[in-house]
């Protein structure tokens, strides 16, 4: 004989399989049965709320992202720069404009008083590097994304080799307008 005691199964109930309990064990296993301790239950109470940093903390676990478990790629070092030098062409644009406002003489005069330093070409030369690196860098890695945005060259292998040939690119757009 099967006895379900789990709710109700198809047309029997769980009264029904207890009275046919009671019958199949008899009176007096029904009784040592009766004196199984009753099952309580509780209301539910939520865990008391605890900020997720101090929880971390306690389970000493490490701050998110943990950045020493990462390997450097070529294509975050990438982002991470383009982003950089965008930040940088902004504080250009800033400065030039603020500049043009406050400053009581034009450009002219400022180039003036860079060419009365008597500074060497070679240290013009790599102060200009310097200054049109960002935007060289930032346009080339543009035209990367232009390229992406054709849904073109986004495998691995692609990613990694746009890569490595925008970063030429960079330098040769850098070093030309260095040159002028």
């Amino acid at each position: 004989m099967a006895f379900y005691c789990c709710g109700r199964l198809g047309n029997t109930s769980l009264l029904g399989n207890l009275a046919k309990f009671r019958t199949a064990l008899g009176s007096a296993t029904y009784a040592q049965a009766a004196a199984v301790p009753k099952i309580t239950f509780k209301k539910f109470e939520p865990p008391k709320e605890e900020h997720h940093d101090i929880r971390n903390e306690r389970l000493n676990r490490p701050l998110s992202p943990h950045l020493t478990i990462y390997k450097f790629q070529i294509t975050s070092v990438l982002s991470i720069t383009h982003r950089t030098a965008g930040i940088i062409l902004t504080g250009y644009a800033t400065a030039l404009g603020l500049g043009a406002l406050v400053l009581p003489h034009d450009i002219s005069h400022y180039v003036t008083m860079i060419e009365g330093l008597n500074l060497s070409p070679a240290t013009i030369f790599l102060a200009k590097a310097l200054i049109a690196a960002p935007f060289g860098y930032h346009f080339a890695n543009g035209i990367r994304h232009l390229y992406w945005d054709t849904a073109k060259g986004l495998t691995i292998k692609e990613v990694y080799s746009t890569g490595y040939a925008m970063l030429g690119a960079a330098v040769a757009i850098t070093l030309f307008l260095a040159a002028l």
